[in-house]
Formats: structure tokens, C-alpha cells, sequence
């Protein structure tokens, strides 16, 4: 009678060990939005995380690893708002909602935004195969809806990529290069009243850009 073998399961990681785990992305992610890939070393994170280095690489095996975990996690809930966009809604108030939605990522998120940015500027070595293939069908997908909607006569016809282009670079423009905004402002968005007179000069612009105007 031959001998059964037991399949070995994954043992769950303790809370110590996702917390240390989140604790050294943070750090990742503090480093990474400073000095990009390349720039960024294992040393700097362990020293941001308050952790040995030898510690750090029994969680994560390279700074690649890291960099990939986070920039994994960055693209699925970065993608959130467009996936949103209804083609059942009423078509210049979903267009509005996502600029909102950019919007308050780049408030809320802005190493974030200066994570993925800093990826796509060095050629996007590791995220093109996504980039090219599930975000790609999804900015398709919009970018259909939009034009369906322009063809229906109840938006201004543009170029549907280019609107979505145009949505991206505006709004996260405020994350990207949030030390310009606030030498040429005098504050960033995360000010209230800043934000607000964002939100409106977006939702205006965009607006005019959109809009039919009524016989």
C-alpha cells in the first residue's frame, strides 16, 4: 500500500509579522516617493523602518521584492476610480466624479503618485506588462464608453484617451510636483480651502471642456 503524502499548507503570518511587514513598506514607500528605484537602497528603508537590514531581508528578499509589492498594491486601488466610471450614469457628472476621485488620491496618496510616476519615467520596467494588458483594456473600455457618449450628442466630441490623458496629468500634477505648488501657492492641497479651489478650477475646466450648450 503506497504511503499518502500531506500537502504542507501555508502557515498564516502572525500579527507581529504583518505589522513589521507594513512597517517596512511604509518606510519603502517613504524612501522610493524621495529618490526613486535606483536612487533608493536597502539600507535607506531599513534605516527609515527602525529595523536591522538582516531583519528586513528575512521579510522581504530585495529591494525589487519591495518595490514590486508596493507598486502591486499602488496600481489596483489606483485604478479604482476609472473602473467607477458607469456608462449608466449621467455622462459629464461620472467624467466630474473622476476628476474628484483623482483628485482627492492626489491629496491623500500624493508618495503614492510620485511612486508610480517615478516608474513610468524610468520606462516602466516593472509594471509594462500591466500597463500594456489589464490597464490598457480598461482605459479602452472608458475610453468607449466616453466616445459613445459624444457620439449620442451629450458630451463635446474630444478625444476620448486624451480627455483621460488630460484628467491624469492635472490632477496629479498637485502630488507630483507638490514642492512647486507650494512655493507658487504658498501651501499644497492638503490645505482645506486650497483643495477646494482645486476641485472647482478642475470641475470648471473640464466642465467647459464637456459641456452642450443648451439652445
Amino acid at each position: 500500500m503506497m504511503a499518502t503524502t500531506e500537502v504542507e499548507k501555508p502557515q498564516r503570518k502572525t500579527r507581529i509579522q504583518r505589522a513589521n511587514e507594513q512597517k517596512i513598506l511604509e518606510a519603502a514607500l517613504e524612501v522610493f516617493s524621495q529618490h526613486g528605484f535606483r536612487g533608493s537602497t536597502i539600507d535607506q528603508i531599513s534605516e527609515e523602518a527602525g529595523m536591522s537590514k538582516p531583519n528586513l531581508l528575512y521579510y522581504f528578499k530585495s529591494k525589487q521584492d519591495i518595490h514590486e509589492t508596493l507598486l502591486s498594491r499602488l496600481l489596483d486601488s489606483w485604478v479604482d476610480p476609472m473602473r467607477e466610471l458607469s456608462a449608466d450614469g449621467d455622462p459629464l457628472e461620472e467624467i466630474l466624479n473622476y476628476v474628484r476621485r483623482k483628485i482627492e488620491m492626489a491629496r491623500d496618496f500624493p508618495r503614492e503618485s510620485r511612486l508610480f510616476a517615478n516608474e513610468i519615467i524610468q520606462g516602466a520596467p516593472r509594471i509594462k506588462p500591466i500597463l500594456g494588458g489589464e490597464i490598457n483594456d480598461l482605459l479602452n473600455d472608458k475610453a468607449a464608453i466616453i466616445a459613445n457618449w459624444m457620439d449620442e450628442g451629450k458630451l463635446k466630441k474630444v478625444d476620448p484617451k486624451h480627455l483621460i490623458f488630460s484628467i491624469w496629468a492635472t490632477t496629479q500634477h498637485y502630488s507630483d510636483f507638490e514642492e512647486q505648488v507650494r512655493v507658487v501657492l504658498g501651501r499644497g492641497i492638503d490645505d482645506p480651502a486650497e483643495f477646494e479651489n482645486t476641485k472647482a478650477f478642475l470641475e470648471n475646466m473640464f466642465t467647459s471642456m464637456l459641456k452642450i450648450k443648451s439652445a
